[in-house]
């Protein structure tokens, strides 16, 4: 990462008018929240209760197995105490009254919400939200942790029915809304920053084609499919990345 290139892609990020930022889990492992297919991630840990972390994050998995699977997601998949770092920030701070920034992202954490980006799309959804299954009441984080059974599922207080994660699922389709949202931004966007995602989830990666703007820029600490068609591509951890920047821009 030569100082050349930080400063042209400080100079393209400040002369952009409408960044479209498309964001994968690498942007939060620096917030203590692992990846899901690095060495130490998600999906390289052994299996749990006899299944894989695939299988247990899957619609079928939820109906029937539904006291492991929340066994599993709170262990595995919830980081209440997570914070935003100097990446989720730093995209934050981009918004000004000239300068749309849109980020799509494949994560589910909520940290770019609490960083203070003002227009998120969650491509699968949020841990912060959730409902009941049968009279559609809405819960945060905090609700669906406080309305656990005996055996750790989380129950509507209204009902006793099921409260369910708005999180996509193995098995799940995406939103049809949220995904033409995200597809608008992209094609409308003059440049595109990709940040942490290997980009091999489909149809999420997919997206990408539809950039039809002048600059493509990717950040990411390994190669991915889409790097030739990037017009500036560094191979780091983000947060050093925005360390860089900063101190020649903010």
């Amino acid at each position: 990462m030569t100082d050349e290139t930080i400063r042209n892609l400080s100079d393209i990020l400040r002369a952009s008018k409408r960044l479209v930022v498309f964001t994968g889990a690498g942007i939060s492992v620096p917030s203590g929240i692992p990846d899901f297919r690095s060495p130490g991630g998600l999906y390289m840990q052994k299996e749990f209760d006899g299944a894989s972390p695939e299988e247990i994050i899957s619609h079928t998995y939820f109906l029937k197995n539904t006291a492991r699977f929340y066994r599993f997601y709170r262990e595995k998949m919830l980081y209440p105490d997570a914070e935003p770092n100097d990446a989720h920030r730093f995209l934050a701070a981009l918004e000004t009254d000239d300068r749309r920034v849109t980020v799509v992202t494949q994560n589910i954490d909520g940290l770019h919400e609490a960083a203070g980006s003002t227009h998120v799309i969650p491509l699968h959804g949020t841990v912060h939200r959730n409902f009941c299954v049968k009279c559609g009441r809405q819960f945060d984080l905090a609700g669906l942790l406080a309305h656990l059974d005996a055996d750790g599922i989380p129950r509507c207080p209204t009902d006793g029915a099921i409260i369910k994660p708005d999180v996509v699922l193995y098995e799940e389709p995406l939103d049809e809304a949220v995904v033409s949202d995200a597809l608008d931004a992209i094609a409308d966007a003059d440049t595109m920053l990709i940040i942490g995602t290997s980009l091999v989830v489909y149809p999420a990666a997919s997206y990408i084609r539809y950039f039809g703007g002048e600059h493509l820029l990717l950040i990411n600490k390994s190669e991915t499919p889409y790097d030739r068609m990037a017009e500036i591509a560094v191979y780091d951890d983000v947060v050093n990345v925005v360390k860089r920047l900063d101190g020649i821009w903010l």
